[in-house]
């Protein structure tokens, strides 16, 4: 039986175990995917010693990506381009990781909007410049874009970002102060939001929408709640508005398949299922 797991601290508020549990019922698979709470002093000999455990693999969660990032073996080039690691497999004894953020972003736009959706898209608004924007970044520079802008509340942060990051796409990749964000609206035709700004129990994101341009598209991947009060905003002024529960449910397919040698779908059936979840425990 094929074993893999999600690994963070803390971890009982993970919905993977559901995602995953219920993709092993979907397709009849013998196999178990389980929450293990390691902390950050641990988690060295965890990375190490999980394949004699019996796993073929997991997940890695808050606040482990980067030491996983540190740990493994191998990356893949999109984990080195992220400088974050949130998938492990083993493959021929050798431990590999991967940042499946970048395509969870990116399918969860295509499933949203219909593919070609970036042709309306000159400029991108990125607000925050964590792990989580990184990978978004990461994916919108594989798209024709011309121009992304990361703001962020310390500067330094999303310069570094531009460092990092900057030309491995086409895209001109630049900083911008948080008080830089108002000027920048009205020429952005995508603007996401990574930070925890608007999550139960965060302040709420406090930027004026009507300063952006009609038809533009606004995506948020908090997903507690699922609509945030930047996506009510948006949707008041009839732009077109991404959640962030896609993401969580998109990321989860290239694990699995490494796992499991089963492709998931990302159904109808398993959002109302994770979402059910979730309004059920705020």
């Amino acid at each position: 039986m094929t074993k893999a797991f999600i690994v963070g601290h803390p971890i009982k508020h993970s919905r993977s175990p559901l995602i995953h549990g219920h993709w092993l019922k979907t397709y009849g698979l013998e196999g178990s995917y389980e929450r293990i709470d390691v902390e950050p002093v641990n988690f060295g000999e965890f990375l190490k010693a999980f394949p004699a455990r019996g796993f073929a693999g997991g997940n890695v969660t808050i606040p482990h990506k980067e030491a996983a990032f540190a740990g493994v073996d191998r990356r893949t080039a999109r984990a080195e381009r992220v400088g974050a690691v949130n998938t492990l497999w083993v493959e021929d004894g050798t431990i590999w990781g991967d940042n499946t953020d970048v395509v969870g972003f990116m399918a969860h736009l295509d499933r949203s909007l219909g593919t070609g959706w970036e042709q309306d898209v000159d400029t991108a608004l990125v607000l925050g410049a964590g792990g989580a924007a990184r990978a978004v970044v990461a994916g919108l520079q594989d798209r024709p874009l011309k121009r992304i802008l990361v703001a962020n509340r310390t500067l330094a942060k999303a310069e570094d970002l531009v460092r990092d990051l900057g030309g491995t796409g086409p895209a001109a990749l630049a900083p911008l102060a948080w008080e830089g964000i108002g000027s920048a609206l009205p020429g952005a035709q995508l603007i996401v939001n990574t930070t925890s700004l608007g999550m139960a129990g965060q302040p709420p994101l406090a930027i004026d929408l009507d300063r952006a341009p009609a038809g533009a598209i606004v995506a948020d991947i908090v997903y507690v709640p699922l609509e945030t009060s930047l996506l009510a905003a948006a949707s008041a002024r009839g732009l077109r508005t991404v959640d962030g529960l896609g993401m969580l449910l998109h990321q989860a397919v290239p694990g699995f398949r490494r796992w499991f040698g089963v492709t998931p779908e990302v159904t109808p059936a398993l959002r109302a299922l994770v979402l059910a979840d979730i309004e059920g425990s705020t």
